[in-house]
């Protein structure tokens, strides 16, 4: 069975490296060309929004636009200042429209700064500024009443000429009807990723002409635009929403299909990855632009797409992995034969494919330089105890006897992975399942545990056994709150129960040595 095991762990890391390699066709859109798409500029290492001393250079902003206007006939703006007053001069230049935004929050100075800046630039550049956009789901976040929203939609309809209108997740307009008065148009967001029951790629499109028919139909008479609509290439899945590179195109693509026969007015999120999002939103939110930080685009609205090009460095990783535990082999321990050296060879073909996956992981995820070595760190150590394992295990294929590793390796490895499972139970929305990081000492402890004869067991600490009788139960937990439908969860409560059922296993079997004659 360990020889079962090891293989197959091997196998699995190289095919699934393999298969992220694979073109996958998808239905292509109308024309490459989108109505509309939200532009922020704050695409660079450290930029943020969040910032208040932050500038973007007119010099960039006109780069950018002189670029999305080779695909896009109009952009969205979410707020004034910072430079961003210049959009709709910029764009004048470029053929192209702008919604224009007035970032509305609790701070009423702030406010009424955005809503004078607002106005002059709307006033400045009538033939340009397609509507105004007072506010961004800002009931959402219960900055404001809907009766504050309300003043303020008021104050810039009676002083500019475009349509004005406010933005929010499509239930919070119906659960404001009352809005509706406020504005010249709706604009609702449809997110299936982000819905509180996320919905699949396959279904999104689906779920958001069911949506859009929803809002009309509670709004008749009333223009109906989807402010914002888009699925992010990177992130944790939720439920049956999985975030990568293949499902955004399916998304857009399918997206661009629906509109064209449904003349409907839209706005895609969105032109670039933010890397700032990260903080608020987790690694999904940087991750919804059509092109990347870098302003290079992830995909063709044509033809097949490949979710990861670079797929070979997974399968380069595995062969590094095992060189490097054939090296571990020599260290200390003679040659034991073709036994010792192919499990050896196995387990680090495994653990090879397995840091690589998380290390893509991390380049996503990570936004500093604490997290990228607090991450480092983690690895390190789960490839010295995959190594020390391992070593452990070959030994035992070829027939000796090795020392068992030392108890508090295996006590450390189950605390952190019952910390994390408590994370992901009580703070879970926006965190990632680092399979990849946990899987080579649970795996690693699982292999030894089934490996050691019964009566060279010894018993566990009590700390151990109460952090494995947990591992399961909050897995498990975790699971229930993914609805089942999410794979990684499942590949998470196995490997819970790899690390803790041969700790409960001890347990039972140091308790019934006693009792035997």
């Amino acid at each position: 069975m360990t020889w079962i095991v090891l293989l197959l762990l091997a196998l699995a890391g190289l095919y699934w490296w393999w298969a992220i390699g694979r073109p996958v066709v998808l239905p292509d859109a109308p024309s490459a060309r989108i109505a509309c798409v939200s532009y922020a500029p704050f695409r660079r290492a450290g930029e943020t929004p969040l910032d208040a001393t932050a500038f973007i250079s007119p010099e960039r902003i006109d780069e950018d636009l002189r670029a999305l206007s080779q695909r896009f006939d109009c952009v969205r703006t979410y707020s004034q200042g910072q430079g961003l007053s210049a959009v709709p001069q910029i764009a004048e230049r470029y053929g192209m429209k702008v919604l224009m935004g007035i970032w509305l929050g609790g701070d009423a100075k702030a406010n009424a700064r955005q809503i004078r800046l607002g106005i002059a630039t709307a006033q400045a550049h009538p033939q340009v500024v397609r509507g105004v956009i007072v506010g961004n789901e800002v009931l959402l976040r219960g900055e404001l009443s809907p009766a504050q929203l309300a003043g303020y939609l008021h104050q810039v309809r009676a002083a500019v000429r475009a349509p004005v209108t406010y933005a929010d997740v499509w239930e919070f307009w119906l659960r404001h009807p009352e809005l509706a008065s406020s504005v010249d148009y709706l604009t609702v967001h449809i997110l299936p990723y982000w819905e509180d029951r996320p919905v699949s790629p396959e279904r999104a499109v689906q779920h958001v002409a069911t949506v859009y028919a929803k809002v009309q139909h509670a709004f008749p008479g009333r223009s109906v635009m989807i402010g914002e609509t888009g699925w992010p290439s990177a992130g944790r899945p939720r439920q049956a929403a999985s975030a990568s590179v293949v499902n955004e195109a399916r998304y857009l693509r399918e997206f661009l299909r629906y509109a064209a026969t449904v003349h409907m007015p839209y706005n895609v999120i969105e032109a670039f990855d933010q890397p700032w999002k990260r903080a608020q939103e987790g690694a999904a939110g940087g991750y919804w632009g059509i092109f990347d930080a870098q302003a290079r685009p992830k995909f063709a609205m044509q033809g097949p797409v490949v979710e990861e090009s670079l797929w070979w460095a997974g399968w380069l990783a595995g062969l590094a992995g095992a060189g490097l535990f054939g090296l571990a082999g020599i260290w200390r321990r003679g040659n034991d034969g073709w036994r010792g050296w192919t499990a050896l060879a196995l387990a680090g073909v495994a653990s090879g494919c397995a840091l690589a996956w998380q290390y893509r992981q991390m380049w996503f995820a990570c936004r500093d330089g604490w997290e990228w070595t607090l991450s480092s760190l983690a690895c390190v150590l789960a490839l010295f105890t995959a190594l020390l394992l391992a070593r452990r295990i070959a030994a035992r294929l070829a027939g000796a006897r090795p020392p068992a590793p030392p108890r508090w390796l295996r006590t450390g490895w189950l605390f952190a992975l019952a910390f994390y499972g408590l994370l992901l139970v009580f703070d879970g929305r926006y965190r990632d399942f680092p399979l990849g990081l946990f899987l080579l000492p649970c795996a690693g402890f699982a292999l030894l545990g089934g490996l050691t004869d019964r009566r060279e067991r010894l018993k566990p600490s009590l700390e151990e056994c109460f952090l494995a009788a947990w591992l399961p139960l909050l897995a498990a937990a975790v699971l229930v709150q993914e609805s089942g439908l999410t794979p990684v969860a499942w590949l998470w409560l196995g490997m819970n129960l790899l690390l803790a059922v041969p700790v409960l296993v001890e347990w039972r079997d140091t308790r019934l040595q006693p009792q035997q004659p």
